[in-house]
């Protein structure tokens, strides 16, 4: 019987095709992401939660360490009214277009107007408007040795006296009135409500009662302005009434006051081209920062970091952690899922636990999916099952003695051939058998003269002998060992335990005798690479690789 005759890959089984793209319509469109993100936040919860907190935490400090900010609005409507013209009579009634209205909204915020409600209120020394506090990692520089000692060269300056420091002085100062000024432009926003001939005028401060005064200087600002205008024009004129520019001074008079005190004229300025519809109010609350937008955004963003780590850390970690996985990964059918099971060392006799059940369960539809897949090769004969993994942990030995027990207790005669795997009590040579696979090799047993150990209904044979030199030397593809092979397969079902193919080329002389071979690979553990080069390698010996067990899997 012929054991080393490589066939195609696609006709190992009437059901799975390895070599076939399974379509998998079902499985895309938003729902399948939404679905695959769940699964993904639940298998990643712990990093997910603790970006996520990170992020409300440093959002919380971040919305708790900024100033409080108040605002208040002045709301200005452009009116034109009717112009006096000389001798007392009225001319034709000014006309308000929407250029006319831009022209306005300039003006408000021009840098002669707001200078001069900048000096009116003496805005100068407002330490808000002062320039701005070093920031934290400035202050922590400062305290390193290097930068102490300029700033202390620096303070020991300031006592000398030098020529032209005078000028410097005023500069300064006129530097740091310039910047105050800025800051003030930047905090007063001038704009129109839509098309409409609506302005609206704000000014944003950490002092509660601030905004309001600012606000309505700058509307008094700019009737004082164009009151005065109107003024100077009826002063210019030769027959204007007495009447008329009294009424026009005490409009300035008020504007004036009420520019400098911050608030709005006393009296009606019906000359003046525009009508105030709307006082600016102190602010009942800070309207900035807003700390729940700010948590709320800290909390998104430290998720988006979260599943930016856990996509960083699937990208750089190949290791399989499911089915699914490993037959997307592999292109390889996967046969079965064993879930991690403390302690499981074979089928019992009788199932005490749920993990027990679970454990049973698994290995029963393992060898189901090893029947189907090897439907075309039984026809009422033995098969030859190697299973083999990359390193010695994959848990091949457990799996192969389970697999063994569940086929002998169908009423099948089962031979194991068994290696020294690195968790069984046999992996140190003082506990290997004294008859032994490669020790009949070495020498010249016939597979009668072989003892077989019953193991719970098992005929258990290790592959390694006691004596060293029986392992160096033995050739596992001597016709010794075919013989062997073939008077247990008349006997029955043989499963061939391997030993690791990443520590012995021997797993790939005993893969040629199986009619198929399973790649074991550890969750966790076993990286797609690794489950990979030892599916290409199995398959180079003319091994019959049908399918993949992924071991140990949580949840």
């Amino acid at each position: 019987m012929m054991f080393n005759r490589p066939r195609p890959i696609d006709v190992t089984s009437r059901l799975w095709r390895v070599n076939e793209t399974q379509s998998d319509v079902a499985g895309d469109g938003p729902i399948a992401l939404l679905r695959a993100l769940i699964d993904l936040g639940a298998r990643h919860k712990v990093p997910l939660l603790a970006c996520s907190a990170a992020g409300l935490l440093a959002a919380a400090l971040y919305a708790h360490s900024l100033p409080p900010t108040y605002q208040a609005t002045a709301t200005l409507l452009l009116e034109p009214r009717q112009s006096a013209a000389s001798g007392g009579e009225f001319g034709a009634q000014q006309t308000l277009d929407l250029n006319r209205a831009d022209s306005e909204l300039q003006t408000i915020r021009s840098e002669r107007l707001l200078s001069a409600v900048f000096e009116s209120l003496n805005l100068k020394d407002d330490p808000e408007l002062a320039r701005r506090q070093p920031g934290l990692l400035t202050r922590l520089l400062s305290g390193l040795p290097l930068l102490a000692g300029q700033r202390a060269s620096e303070s020991a300056a300031v006592g000398r006296v030098e020529p032209g420091a005078a000028n410097t002085a005023i500069e300064l100062a006129d530097e740091a009135d310039r910047a105050a000024f800025l800051s003030f432009m930047s905090r007063l926003n001038a704009r129109r409500v839509g098309q409409s001939f609506v302005i609206e005028i704000e000014y944003s401060s950490s002092d509660p009662k601030l905004p309001a005064r600012v606000a309505n200087a700058t509307v008094s600002g700019y009737i004082y302005q164009t009151v005065a205008f109107k003024e100077q024009i009826a002063r210019a004129g030769t027959e204007a009434l007495q009447g008329r520019l009294d009424s026009l001074a005490r409009q300035v008079d008020a504007a004036r006051e009420a520019m400098h005190a911050g608030a709005l004229p006393a009296i009606a300025t019906p000359d003046a081209d525009a009508r105030i519809i709307g006082a600016a109010l102190p602010p009942l609350g800070p309207s900035a920062p807003r700390k729940s937008l700010i948590m709320a955004l800290g909390g998104v963003l430290g998720l988006l970091v979260g599943f930016g780590v856990v996509f960083v850390r699937m990208a750089l970690d190949r290791r399989v952690r499911s089915a699914k996985e490993l037959a997307r990964e592999m292109e390889v059918r996967c046969l079965g899922s064993i879930p991690n099971v403390p302690g499981a060392q074979g089928v019992p006799w009788h199932i005490t636990s749920p993990q027990q059940q679970k454990f049973v369960a698994a290995i029963r539809d393992l060898r189901t999916s090893v029947e189907i897949a090897c439907t075309s090769l039984r026809n009422e004969k033995s098969i030859v099952i190697a299973v083999v993994g990359w390193t010695p942990g994959a848990g091949v030995s457990t799996l192969c003695a389970s697999l063994a027990q569940l086929i002998s207790r169908g009423g099948r005669h089962v031979t194991l051939f068994k290696a020294a795997d690195g968790e069984d009590a046999r992996a140190s040579g003082d506990n290997l058998a004294a008859v032994s696979l490669a020790g009949a090799a070495f020498a010249g047993l016939m597979p009668e003269q072989l003892s077989f150990e019953d193991v719970g209904g098992v005929a258990v044979l290790p592959i390694h002998s006691r004596d060293a030199n029986a392992n160096l030397f033995t050739d596992f593809r001597n016709p010794r060992v075919r013989r062997i092979f073939e008077a247990a397969r008349s006997r029955g079902d043989v499963l061939l335990d391997l030993p690791a193919l990443r520590h012995s080329m021997d797993a790939l002389a005993l893969a040629s005798y199986a009619d198929v071979v399973i790649v074991v690979a550890r969750a966790g553990q076993t990286t797609i690479e690794e489950a990979s080069e030892s599916v290409q390698l199995l398959r180079r010996a003319g091994a019959n690789v049908v399918g993949t067990v992924i071991n140990r899997t949580r949840g």
